[in-house]
């Protein structure tokens, strides 16, 4: 995918050594999203090479994201050769389930155990926008942060792969609480249960996040993905699973290391 194509979706990508940062670039409508973004992203996680170790996820101006851009939802209002979600109620149900699988593949690929991936997240993560956040391995937050996941106060329930990580993070009662809810959340309850690592003051942000790249980038790359890899499933596998796995990435890791 062109920069100029990237640049279209509302999109940034910088490559800096092993580090690649996506920004979502819409300051002025607060980084709202697009299904040309989401297709776009996936087209990001497809190019990204090998030598990627860190992807951090950003949003222009003082916003991560603030949810699907409403005009996507307004059949009339986008021109006509523009991808929308409400295009999809005319179609029948398995295109418009292959059409979310294509959208949530914009999210899936920020779990790949290539790479470990970062959310730069200050002011509002709203819908899509904590969607994104969710889909990242870690999320440093701004201390004017506000997550909401909005989709029940529409109608619809969230489905750019936000609820799974949602449980992870922070169990099963308060997830449906905050997604059946539909309320902020702001940056120190984010960090109290288990949404974000930590909250800093805005102009501390960009510091912080470096700080964290180079302690992941310290140790060797490989060990890093097995970690992750290991780490992603364990909550559903059985000990000895778990164990066998453990074996063998570290068979993996003896044998790179001679």
């Amino acid at each position: 995918m062109t920069p100029d194509v990237i640049s279209a979706a509302g999109l940034r990508l910088d490559l800096a050594g092993v580090v690649a940062t996506v920004t979502l670039d819409r300051p002025e409508v607060r980084n709202a999203q697009t299904p040309a973004m989401w297709r776009a992203l996936a087209a990001i996680g497809d190019s990204l090479g090998e030598e990627i170790r860190i992807v951090v996820v950003r949003g222009a101006g003082h916003s991560f994201s603030a949810g699907l851009d409403r005009r996507m939802l307004d059949p009339d209002d986008p021109a006509d050769d523009v991808e929308t979600v409400a295009g999809l109620l005319s179609l029948p149900d398995d295109q418009v389930s292959a059409t979310i699988d294509d959208y949530q593949r914009g999210f899936t690929w920020l779990r790949d155990p290539r790479f470990v991936s970062i959310a730069a997240v200050q002011g509002y993560a709203i819908g899509a926008g904590f969607q994104l956040a969710l889909s990242c391995d870690l999320r440093v937050v701004a201390d004017d942060a506000q997550f909401c996941m909005k989709e029940s106060a529409l109608g619809l329930v969230p489905d750019l792969t936000g609820t799974k990580p949602l449980v992870e993070s922070v169990g099963y009662a308060r997830a449906l609480e905050i997604c059946a809810t539909a309320r902020m959340v702001g940056a120190a309850e984010a960090v109290h249960i288990g949404l974000a690592l930590t909250a800093v003051p805005p102009d501390e942000l960009d510091p912080t996040i470096a700080d964290l790249v180079a302690a992941l980038t310290a140790a060797l790359p490989g060990a890093v993905s097995e970690t992750k890899a290991l780490l992603l499933g364990a909550a559903h596998r059985d000990l000895e699973e778990q164990r066998r796995l453990e074996r063998q990435a570290q068979i993996r890791r003896f044998r790179e290391l001679a």
